[in-house]
């Protein structure tokens, strides 16, 4: 089996390329999503809003699954064909009619992912470009169903969609932390109901994951989001949470300071480099001075015939030279200190 096949057959990898998937969700919409699909199968009762005798209007949940019900699930060997045909034919409508006919599928795994703090219809989005992206991917010599193979491509959609809209702050980035945010409470209360204290290390031992990020995570889910902007109350006289953060680095009139002193030393460092007219005076300035791999005094000597003393004593008078030029051109320059850029 090659690297590709078993990349793309391995249960683990939907979870770990979904996050890097995001110009193919483009060009899967695209492909897919805006092809019209011929159906010439009876419809199912009309939802209330398409009827006006109807009690009361259909929301759009209700409509959407009304819409989904017109495709019937295909057989093994319909599916097998589609998906050749969409392989070796690049077949748009072999492609529509193998998403259509897995809808119902992706509904029933955003169920299984549905918060009181989440629209049902957003899980379900999330998952149909998972699944989009599955048929684009899917091997049909492989010997797999599409929707097992798809199964893990639309769950990996919606995990990430819930895991990037569960608070402002992410929760989770790794697969360890993606594994905690589902399974932590689950397996506490677990736990708890076995007569055991769930204690981070035997959380780490159950789930399979290193005790600090047991702890980490449970520090992140007892937490809540703060505005930086928030006040801190009556009492503080206008302070907000932000005020009170300890900043530990150089504050930002430092910073900008050293940037616009460094850019005029730069600049007056040019302009004395212009004024040298004699060669080695130039070489020491450009090839050792300044350069980022500096010469030695002894291969500058050689270069222009004469001994390393004396290319030391050209160095030393060239540097006070520099010395006070920089001291002239820029006020109180001796006692400038610029900070090393990070």
């Amino acid at each position: 089996m090659t690297e590709r096949a078993r990349q793309e057959t391995d249960p683990r990898k939907p979870s770990e390329e979904a996050g890097a998937e995001g110009r193919e969700e483009d060009a899967a919409r695209e492909s897919f999503a805006s092809e019209p699909g011929p159906s010439n199968r009876p419809l199912p009762p009309v939802p209330a809003e398409e009827n006006p005798s109807a009690l009361a209007p259909a929301d759009p949940l209700t409509r959407y699954l009304w819409e989904i019900s017109r495709h019937n699930v295909l057989s093994r060997e319909d599916e097998h064909d589609l998906a050749v045909r969409y392989v070796e034919e690049g077949d748009i409508d072999a492609a529509y009619k193998l998403v259509a006919s897995n809808l119902r599928l992706v509904v029933k795994i955003a169920n299984e992912y549905r918060r009181a703090a989440f629209n049902l219809l957003d899980l379900i989005q999330e998952g149909n470009v998972g699944l989009m992206l599955a048929v684009k991917k899917f091997d049909p010599y492989k010997g797999v169903k599409l929707s097992t193979y798809a199964a893990w491509w639309i769950r990996a959609y919606i995990i990430r969609f819930v895991m990037d809209n569960w608070r402002l702050v992410k929760l989770g980035t790794t697969q360890n932390q993606r594994k905690l945010f589902f399974n932590l409470r689950k397996e506490k209360r677990k736990l708890e109901s076995m007569g055991f204290k769930p204690e981070p290390k035997l959380l780490a031992q159950r789930l399979d994951v290193p005790e600090q990020d047991i702890m980490d995570m449970e520090q992140r889910l007892s937490g809540s989001d703060a505005s930086l902007q928030a006040p801190m109350g009556e009492d503080e006289e206008g302070q907000t949470l932000g005020d009170r953060l300890r900043f530990e680095g150089e504050g930002t009139d430092t910073v900008l300071a050293d940037v616009e002193l460094r850019s005029i030393f730069l600049e007056k460092l040019e302009s004395f480099s212009a004024s040298i007219d004699d060669p080695r005076d130039k070489a020491l300035l450009e090839k050792r001075l300044l350069a980022e791999d500096p010469k030695t005094l002894q291969e500058i000597g050689e270069e222009f015939g004469v001994s390393r003393e004396r290319a030391r004593q050209i160095e030393k008078k060239l540097v006070d030279r520099l010395k006070a030029y920089m001291e002239k051109e820029i006020p109180d320059f001796g006692e400038l200190v610029v900070q090393e850029p990070v």
